[in-house]
């Protein structure tokens, strides 16, 4: 793969072989994000479990301490005073058999999030083909169906991530913008490993973080040292 000039001049800061503490990873995110957009900074760690195996699914969700620096579009299905509710808290969208009518029909998702009570589960489900590739059906377990939508829909807007196994055991997320610094995208990282620690299955045997990866969006990946999460 050929990479870019910022990405090669990036890559001469890092040395491969060496597994770095967690604060020279994200002060090497920092230095080599120099994209003219803010940049992202991803983290990508590798379980020792096999999520094929529902006792060994490692999935959650958290809001981060500082947030994850994007404006979050939240669709909130509901009905009556929750709607209401949802609009307060500050819900971009809001709206029964109407909304999910709007998806069906045009095909419209201009929405990061969407928030559901248990109650409007039944209709929200027809669109499972449609919001499930995209990561975005509601969840019990990631706080996306729940009867306290003015919450659900706060701690969206206040930088809320889903965690979540991929096939290859690796779970993928973002821990905040390069313009944060490295003190802000610390708390990011901790708040999320250590959830991820709690998450541990009792099923999981052996090593249970395999490696650990953070990386600004257009930059190359910096290894930490594994070791201090097991």
């Amino acid at each position: 793969m050929k990479h870019g000039k910022k990405y090669v001049e990036g890559a001469k800061q890092i040395d491969r072989a060496k597994l770095y503490d967690t604060n020279e990873a994200l002060d090497l995110c920092i230095k080599t994000g120099t994209a003219k957009f803010d940049e992202t900074v991803e983290l990508h760690v590798k379980l020792g479990v096999d999520g094929r195996h529902a006792d060994q699914q490692v999935r959650g969700a958290l809001v981060l301490p500082n947030g994850t620096g994007k404006n979050v579009r939240v669709l909130a299905i509901c009905k009556g005073d929750n709607i209401d509710a949802a609009t307060a808290a500050g819900a971009d969208y809001a709206g029964a058999e109407e909304m999910v009518q709007k998806i069906q029909s045009e095909g419209w998702m201009d929405f990061d999030v969407l928030i559901t009570t248990p109650d409007m589960m039944g209709l929200v489900g027809r669109l499972g083909k449609v919001l499930g590739p995209r990561g975005l059906m509601p969840n019990p377990k990631a706080g996306t169906v729940t009867p306290d939508i003015a919450k659900a829909v706060q701690e969206a807007k206040a930088g809320k991530i889903e965690y979540r196994l991929d096939k290859t055991n690796i779970i993928h997320c973002s821990i905040g913008k390069v313009s944060f610094g490295a003190e802000k995208l610390q708390e990011n990282f901790d708040a999320v490993m250590d959830a991820i620690v709690k998450a541990k299955p009792s099923a999981a045997k052996g090593q249970y973080v395999r490696s650990c990866v953070v990386s600004s969006t257009m930059g190359p990946g910096v290894k930490i040292n594994p070791a201090k999460f097991v």
